[in-house]
């Protein structure tokens, strides 16, 4: 019989299903099925792709802090709960260098402005400081009782700050090795700061739901500013200061935003969109635009010379950090669920995801040409992504 024969049968031979052949109904929400032009991110064996040019497996633990070096676009520090710091390159597999001696989780890593020196704080409450280029130990810093939660080089020399959980700011000169300051005054940990881009002034946000403004050569709390947080709902989460250090900007865990003049100290205006904590925020450097996220699952960007909402960028899960890609009007987000996400902030349209991460993103950094950024995330490693496009 040929093949023909058995097209010829089967058409003679009709079957049908009536009600009494139904074994058992299956419901399916048409919600969801994906559309006919969807794309499936699952590789052929059925594993979710993965976007990444390069993993990076060192950790042995959750990671917590990523750091691109501001004058070598190839190098790259991390650090995590495996209580490991790591230097490594971009596209050298082969050359890496741990960063021996912390005793508890590195949570906190910046390098200097002109890229010699970096410094991992850990949650003992010590500062190391390496050579970038050769990853050698340089000194300790050692003062606050706690963990470290954030530090920041001065813009223009190698003076440096951290906050800690103890509730004080420290100051260190790296080239001399000795303390400068310590700046005391908060109530609760302080959870975010930074010099403003003059130099003359340091800004910082607290659990006790304040910002202060310090004097960096006499130590001295030049004004508090009380937001709009309520203390026991958690305070300050970040802060971002503009490019004329005339205003600096608080996010905090009751969704509110706040405008703190430096020069006067007083509030200058509320941004409210969010619903749940701002974990993060940034200014674009090219236009006059803030970026806040929150655990609400949205990016916003606001028009900060007008004070008002541009566009919400809508994401599947809450979103725990971000980045401008450089000048660009481009933003990178890292979210819960793993992805990061491209948004154009002209059209607010997500323009691209990244997948690879199998759990929450935790930081986020771009290289210094501006062509790839770096990830980490508590599923134990850091991850490299070609961004050259978005510029």
């Amino acid at each position: 019989m040929n093949l023909r024969d058995c097209d010829d049968e089967e058409q003679e031979e009709e079957i049908f299903l009536d009600d009494d052949d139904i074994i058992a109904e299956i419901p399916v929400d048409e919600e969801d099925l994906p559309d006919a032009g969807d794309e499936i991110e699952l590789e052929a064996d059925g594993e979710e792709q993965d976007d990444s040019l390069h993993v990076f497996t060192g950790h042995k633990g959750e990671v917590y802090a990523i750091a691109c070096c501001p004058t070598d676009p190839a190098i790259v520090a991390t650090g995590g709960g495996d209580d490991k710091g790591y230097l490594w390159k971009i596209g050298r597999a082969d050359w890496g260098s741990e960063l021996q001696g912390h005793g508890e989780s590195v949570s906190a890593l910046a390098f200097s402005a002109d890229g010699v020196f970096l410094a991992s704080g850990d949650l003992n409450g010590l500062i190391q400081i390496w050579d970038s280029s050769t990853g050698s130990h340089r000194c300790n810093l050692e003062g606050p009782d706690k963990g470290i939660l954030w530090i920041k080089w001065h813009h223009r020399g190698h003076i440096i700050i951290a906050g800690s959980e103890d509730s004080t700011i420290w100051m260190w000169n790296v080239d001399k090795n000795t303390y400068l300051n310590v700046f005391s005054g908060h109530g609760d940990a302080v959870t975010c700061g930074d010099f403003t881009p003059d130099g003359k002034t340091i800004c910082s946000g607290s659990d006790d739901a304040s910002i202060r403004l310090w004097n960096p050569k006499t130590g001295d709390s030049l004004r508090v500013v009380a937001g709009n947080s309520d203390p026991e709902r958690g305070g300050v989460t970040c802060i971002a200061i503009t490019a004329d250090s005339a205003v600096a900007i608080a996010g905090s865990k009751d969704g509110s935003v706040f405008m703190v003049s430096i020069p006067t100290g007083k509030m200058i205006r509320s941004l409210y969109s969010h619903a749940d904590s701002v974990e993060c925020i940034g200014i674009c450097s090219s236009q006059p635009w803030l970026a806040t996220g929150g655990l609400d699952q949205k990016v916003v960007i606001w028009d900060l010379q007008r004070s008002s909402l541009r566009c919400n960028c809508e994401h599947d899960e809450g979103v725990t950090c971000l980045s401008w890609l450089q000048s660009s009007h481009f933003l990178a987000t890292g979210s819960v669920d793993g992805r990061i996400r491209i948004w154009d902030t002209l059209s607010g349209n997500c323009v691209k995801v990244f997948n690879g991460h199998s759990d929450a993103v935790q930081s986020l950094d771009v290289s210094a040409d501006g062509e790839h950024l770096v990830s980490c995330s508590i599923d134990n490693t850091a991850r490299v992504f070609e961004i050259s496009e978005f510029r």
